[in-house]
């Protein structure tokens, strides 16, 4: 009877679970892509497009495109196009479905390894809700985060079933769900790190006849895994050039942006405002002041953590699962140009989630109302997350909302000013894009891709002399750029100074002779100086 009785109640809350998202997420049915990575990684990718075939999948395996291997989410993309084509809303409800297939699973996972079913429960809604979320599920690209955390729960769930039923066959499930995951993203490097700490709490593996060293080697096939994956991810970025910027950052500048980083999302998940989808990296202005602080509150958590850790389990496994699974992405080794981004907190933030879970129980132990008092505040609390990220999908709706919202957070904000530029462009809307593509220049002057958009948007607004300047200070930082002389060339040409045109195509075709556009236009600027003499002839009659 109370068997039946646990699990129509645990059925209950999955429903309640999947209801609620989709009552908060429902909107993102009607967004559009976003001009941020999407057009990379979906709409403007012929790999995508070709739909399910040999050729796709050898592609989806062998290619590191966008600086990334990650094969599973590659065809998880293709499908999507194969069977969506164009239109975002089914991309958008694939990573919706996937949401919600992650937060079930959550529960499920805590369950089965604490019996502890409310928690379970308050934990996977706050993985459900939390605004910080919203970056993983509303953004198409990041299908990568969802993908991978579906997997790494997988895992989760088949290594509570190797640990409760230890036969070859679950280890081998659990090494195969860990391969799919590394193959989504490679964030699962940490997960046997988690494991560890689950076999301290809930599992207490530790208190077995096991011992801590055992533990440890029958996790070596996971974390052979996991150095492969590593190496893998490290050359795949350094070769797309996401990781360039490391050399001009020296290393205690991104030991600083880690301890406030880490602040940070502790900060945003307690109180969720300014949200932004690109958070610029401060550099060489990073402030001293806020990392020793941050410095101070980590190193005291911690010593709390294990000054209370004999009769609270939880806060070990907790702190360290928000600590450890940050650490690929924190910014020790620099990938691009943002400070932090929201969706690494994706399946980081379950850790922080556990320690208040199990700790609003302890904190209400001596109330007299305490299970009246842990419902009310769970139910606030869920409440509260769910309106803020409500209004916090809102700004996804297409890349003009999300990226004005990101401008009215940020400070200094070159990616937000770009996107806009080229959402506005596409719109016509020439005089407004300028304005944005010269902000981008402003704060980025090395450049040459804004110095590239800002001289286009110039010569479509007529103004071709003035975008003969930025093309040349774009042909300086990068100096074999056939597009760039191709379009210096089209704006001396748009001048009338055909003589100065011909040597740009020749140069853009020097670089490559395969170039069509240039060889056309070359053609084109021999013909205009052929003309030029009959054209004095005429104005002097």
């Amino acid at each position: 009877m109370d068997r039946n009785s646990n699990k129509n109640r645990s059925f209950l809350i999955c429903l309640l679970l999947a209801l609620i998202i989709l009552a908060v997420f429902y909107q993102v049915y009607s967004f559009s892509f976003v001009n941020f990575d999407d057009p990379a990684y979906i709409y403007k990718n012929p790999n995508i497009q070709t739909g399910i075939t040999v050729k796709t999948i050898e592609w989806a395996f062998a290619t590191g495109y966008a600086a990334n291997w990650h094969p599973l989410t590659w065809l998880s993309h293709i499908l999507d196009w194969q069977l969506f084509g164009s239109n975002p809303a089914g991309h958008h409800i694939t990573n919706l479905i996937f949401h919600i297939a992650n937060t079930l699973l959550l529960f499920f996972v805590l369950k089965q390894m604490t019996n502890a079913i409310w928690q379970s429960a308050f934990v996977a809604a706050l993985f459900a809700l939390h605004p910080l979320h919203v970056e993983s599920v509303a953004w198409v690209t990041e299908r990568k985060d969802v993908l991978s955390a579906f997997f790494w729960l997988l895992t989760m769930w088949a290594y509570v079933r190797y640990v409760k039923n230890p036969k070859l066959k679950w280890y081998l499930i659990l090494l195969i769900l860990f391969a799919l995951g590394l193959m989504s993203k490679p964030m699962l490097v940490t997960l046997p790190f988690v494991l560890l700490l689950l076999d301290y709490w809930p599992l207490n593996r530790f208190k077995s006849k096991r011992s801590p060293a055992y533990l440890v080697v029958e996790k070596i096939p996971l974390f052979a895994m996991v150095i492969a994956s590593s190496i893998v991810t490290f050359i795949v970025q350094k070769k797309g050039g996401a990781v360039a910027e490391i050399i001009g950052l020296p290393l205690k500048f991104r030991i600083c942006n880690a301890l406030i980083s880490y602040g940070e999302y502790i900060s945003k998940m307690i109180w969720p405002s300014r949200l932004a989808v690109f958070y610029p990296h401060p550099g060489f202005s990073i402030s001293f002041f806020y990392a020793a602080i941050s410095a101070v509150f980590l190193l005291a958590v911690t010593i709390i953590v294990f000054r209370l850790a004999k009769n609270h389990k939880y806060l070990v496994t907790g702190w360290f699962w928000y600590i450890g699974t940050l650490v690929p992405v924190i910014g020790l080794i620099q990938i691009g140009n943002h400070a932090m981004a929201d969706r690494y907190s994706y399946i980081t933030l379950t850790g922080l989630f556990i320690i208040i879970a199990w700790g609003m129980p302890q904190l209400l132990i001596k109330w007299r109302y305490k299970k009246i008092a842990f419902v009310l505040s769970a139910t606030l609390i869920i409440l509260a997350m769910s309106i803020c990220t409500h209004f916090q999908l809102r700004y996804w709706r297409n890349s003009l909302t999300l990226f004005q919202h990101t401008l009215d957070v940020t400070k200094n904000n070159y990616v937000a000013h770009l996107c806009i530029a080229d959402a506005l462009f596409e719109q016509n809307k020439l005089n407004e894009a300028l304005y944005h593509y010269s902000e981008v220049v402003r704060l980025q002057p090395a450049s040459a891709a804004a110095l590239k958009r800002l001289a286009t948007s110039l010569c479509y607004t007529g103004k071709a002399d003035e975008s003969v300047i930025y093309y040349e200070r774009a042909i300086k930082i990068e100096p074999n750029n056939a597009d760039t002389y191709n379009n210096l060339g089209v704006a001396f040409c748009m001048q009338g100074k055909f003589d100065q045109a011909i040597p740009c195509f020749n140069r853009a075709l020097q670089i490559n002779p395969q170039y069509v556009g240039a060889r056309d236009n070359l053609i084109r600027a021999e013909e205009g100086i052929k003309q030029k003499p009959k054209i004095a002839e005429d104005a002097n009659k």
